[in-house]
């Protein structure tokens, strides 16, 4: 008789030809001549996980199918070299139930089981480990009697499964209990054998390891977070056919739900009389501030009611909606009562120095719209280029005119296209016509000042036709950044908007300015004016953001300096000032944190709160401002994973990366000097005791807007050298990338670009485990003054590639020197940025995060 010896550190056992198949042999030939690539999803098992179509279940060409029906645990491991040599990202195994058939003890099943996740500890440890408990069966069903008379086996197989995960760091995914019917047998419904899946058993089996393959949270990440959510047992099958109907209030919503339904594959009819029912429904809100925005949705078993008393607050329901069928399969049972806490939610793009395509806008807006964003604030003039067309003075669109992408401009319909798009959206689009500073376009094309007699003329000649051609309910008028020769012109101008029955935005600082009109603050100095409706973007700047640090400041923000919003009180717009010339349009998305920041503001200017203070940093754990930021970044890195894949968005998770900063030493100015932690390479106890713990990916020692907004280190003081120290875990000798960065540099100023072979220039290093790491190649070391037309190309780690580095197994000491000598600058396109980011990355499904395996902790703990 001919058998195989599987040899293992845990058993040996001797697995006659005859008990492996000639499908179970033809399967393995053909996995085994496959092409080797590595790092792949892998679901394995036996007839039931055979018969997936994983693939495109998932939409994901990452993930292999290895099952092989008729298999069982000595199967698996038979031919587990092939699949530890596959070395996967994940490895998803249901096995079992073949082996319960056969009558092989469930302690040797068990053992078996522990074994597979041994050897895969021990060989490919890249791999984390899933194990599927087994799936119920029906012993209604007659055609596999030696199968479905096993639930007791099964789940004395599944408790032991269970405690081989907690014994050996797998971690257990439970398929009995959404799978079981009230008698702990396989729901008939979703079999027509007591054995195997039907098409909805196998939609149910996505549901539930759905958040395990993409690695999300359990229930759907809710962003904002709705003002109250509770989670209930029950679930709602999308895929039952719901019926749709509206209340006639609002009929123009109910294309929204089709529309979202159709996106994901779901079948609907219109019907008020279905099993299942999903509805929009008119409800009186209690609360009279922004009543229009307020929705309630209440999800069970077999309805959905989305409760709204206007088709704005409908609108917003269904995109929490769109967030909670995240699978496209089932949406777990739920009530939520939600409204937000400021009116204007927004985001500025400066498309007179850099253009940006409809295309690429219209993509934004739907995104805004998605996150609860209201207002697109459209900056459409500047001193590079006049963007806007005007049929009365075409002259100012012209080419010859424009000092950066020439010929490059709206039409009127273009812009009123773009309006439309908004409104269906429930954005309003608000158009800035920047007067009378930053309008040098201006003056080249019309030959005069602004704010001479006939350059005021012009001007509201212009401002008249854009009333006139825009419905739109504001028109932004700038007004800062210029002296004021004319002290008529701009209550002129506000004059004739109002006079067109439309209401008038402009910058603070800025102007002389009548009372009425809406202030948007941009200085970090400025508070709300008696008088004036106010809406901030104090340090909102994104391009002025390190992308990590921009996160965590977006989110301590407090919007106008209170919890909540009021007539007076507005919110908030992020904006987009890439005063630099980009290479191309995307390069504004790549090089600027939108997303990331975006997502954050939503948060922030629905929810409300934040902290009084402009804050940098996260404070420490067990502290409410830690505790909020990790929840909410949990949150974010689920929707970065779930709605971006195509997208930029240059944010990792940092809240877990842990320094101590040791110093201050006294370098004179000096920032080459050399101090005792570089000496000895890994901190000794008592210089670790004498140390500051700080918290996250970037730190900045003294924030370049300091004292407006706080740093890390208090207390900061010129010519000192700090060491930043910490220890990575490693659960394997590996490769893994490192963002590295000691001077993010603006898309804003003409800062210089680090000179070759060096990181910055303040001399700063950093060492891994004793072997210093180099700086990159720059692709123009030492650029310095080439002035706004010359693009960044590599300047910033969030678009660079990582720093590849090599981590032995266990821990890994990093140590980081950042130097500074004096707090001035040389001008104010350099201002000193005591800061740096080191933050381990690797690639995931062609998108950059934090290793899941990996921690920081400077005491190796």
């Amino acid at each position: 008789m001919i058998v195989f010896l599987v040899t293992t550190t845990a058993i040996c056992t001797t697995i006659p030809a005859q008990e492996t198949s000639t499908y179970y042999r033809q399967r393995v030939t053909h996995f085994e001549n496959l092409p080797d690539i590595k790092g792949r999803i892998v679901f394995c098992g036996n007839s039931i996980t055979d018969g997936g179509e994983w693939q495109e279940m998932f939409n994901n060409t990452g993930i292999l199918n290895r099952g092989i029906s008729g298999d069982g645990t000595t199967g698996v491991l038979l031919r587990l070299p092939s699949l530890l040599n596959m070395q996967p990202s994940k490895f998803f195994l249901l096995i079992g139930v073949n082996d319960l058939a056969k009558n092989i003890p469930v302690t040797q099943v068990a053992a078996n089981i522990r074994n597979i996740v041994q050897q895969f500890h021990e060989q490919s440890p890249v791999t984390k480990v899933y194990l599927q408990s087994v799936l119920p069966v029906n012993p209604a069903f007659t055609q596999f009697r030696n199968h479905v008379n096993k639930t007791d086996s099964i789940l004395q197989l599944n408790k032991m499964i269970r405690d081989i995960c907690l014994e050996e760091s797998a971690i257990y995914v439970d398929l009995f209990t959404p799978f079981s019917d009230k008698n702990q047998h396989l729901d008939s419904t979703l079999t027509n054998d007591g054995l195997h899946l039907t098409g909805k058993g196998y939609r149910r089996w996505k549901s539930v390891v759905f958040p395990s393959v993409f690695d999300l949270s359990t229930k759907p990440a809710l962003l904002p977070a709705p003002r109250e959510l509770v989670w209930t047992p029950a679930s709602f099958p999308l895929l039952e056919v719901p019926g749709i109907s509206t209340d006639k209030r609002f009929t123009s919503q109910l294309a929204h739900l089709k529309s979202l339904l159709n996106t994901n594959h779901i079948p609907y009819t219109e019907t008020q009389n279905a099993a299942y029912n999903i509805r929009l429904a008119y409800k009186k809100m209690k609360d009279a501030y922004l009543a229009e925005e307020a929705y309630e949705i209440e999800a069970g078993a077999s309805e959905i009611v989305l409760y709204a008393q206007a088709e704005k607050g409908i609108y917003y329901a269904l995109q929490t909606l769109r967030q909670l069928m995240r699978d496209g399969i089932s949406i777990p049972g739920c009530i939520i009562k939600d409204k937000p806490a400021f009116a204007w939610r927004g985001l500025m793009h400066d498309v007179g120095r850099n253009f940006q395509s409809i295309d690429q806008l219209k993509m934004q807006l739907d995104l805004l719209a998605q996150y609860k964003m209201n207002i697109f604030h459209f900056h459409l003039t500047e001193d590079i280029a006049w963007r806007l067309e005007s049929k009365r003075y075409p002259q100012l669109t012209s080419a010859s005119h424009m000092q950066r992408n020439p010929g490059e401009y709206y039409t009127l319909e273009e812009l009123k296209e773009l309006i439309q798009y908004s409104k269906e959206r429930f954005i309003t689009l608000v158009p800035e016509i920047d007067m009378p500073g930053h309008s040098a376009a201006f003056k080249r094309a019309m030959g005069v000042d602004m704010q001479s007699t006939e350059g005021t003329a012009i001007c509201k000649n212009i401002l008249e036709e854009l009333c006139r051609e825009l419905d739109v309910p504001y028109i932004h008028i700038g007004g800062d950044e210029v002296k004021i020769t004319n002290r008529d012109f701009l209550p002129e101008m506000v004059a004739a908007i109002r006079q067109a029955g439309k209401q008038v935005i402009a910058w603070d600082p800025g102007g002389n300015l009548p009372q009425g009109t809406v202030l948007q603050m941009w200085n970090g100095q400025t508070v709300p004016k008696k008088g004036y409706p106010s809406l901030d973007s104090r340090h909102l700047y994104l391009n002025h953001f390190d992308p990590i640090d921009g996160v965590v400041s977006v989110f301590n923000h407090q919007i106008c300096d209170v919890p909540r919003g009021d007539s007076n009180l507005l919110g908030a717009i992020a904006c987009v000032w890439p005063d630099r010339r980009v290479s191309n349009e995307k390069d504004i998305l790549t090089m600027n944190p939108v997303f990331p920041v975006l997502l954050t503001l939503a948060e922030r200017s629905w929810r409300g709160g934040g902290w009084k203070n402009y804050q940098s940093d996260m404070d420490k754990p067990g502290t409410e401002r830690y505790t909020a930021f990790t929840e909410f970044e949990t949150r974010l890195l689920d929707h970065k994973s779930t709605y971006f894949s195509s997208l930029p968005f240059p944010y990792v998770k940092q809240s877990g990366i842990h320094w101590k900063l040791i110093g201050p030493f006294n370098n004179q100015g000096n920032t080459d000097a050399v101090f005792v932690p570089e000496q000895v390479m890994l901190p000794d106890t008592s210089l670790l005791h004498k140390s500051v713990s700080v918290f996250g990916g970037t730190i900045f020692l003294k924030h370049f807007w300091s004292p407006m907004i706080g740093s890390h280190l208090p207390n900061a003081k010129e010519n000192s050298t700090y060491y930043a120290f910490t220890r990575l875990y490693s659960d394997r000798d590996q490769q893994i990338g490192l963002w590295i960065g000691f001077y993010n540099i603006s898309r804003s100023n003409n800062s210089p670009t680090p000179e070759a072979g060096k990181w910055d220039n303040r001399n700063s290093r950093l060492w891994l485990n004793g072997k210093e790491i180099p700086p990159p190649h720059w692709s123009k070391a030492g650029r310095i003054n080439t002035g706004l037309e010359d693009p960044l190309i590599d300047e910033g780690y969030e678009y660079r590639p990582p720093t590849i580095v090599w981590l032995t197994k266990g821990w890994n000491n990093l140590l980081v020197k950042a130097p500074v000598a004096s707090f001035k600058s040389s001008d104010w396109q350099t201002p000193v940025k005591w800061m740096f980011s080191c933050i381990p990355v690797v690639q995931k499904n062609g998108m950059t995060y934090f290793p899941d395996s990996m921690y920081s902790d400077p005491l190796g703990k």
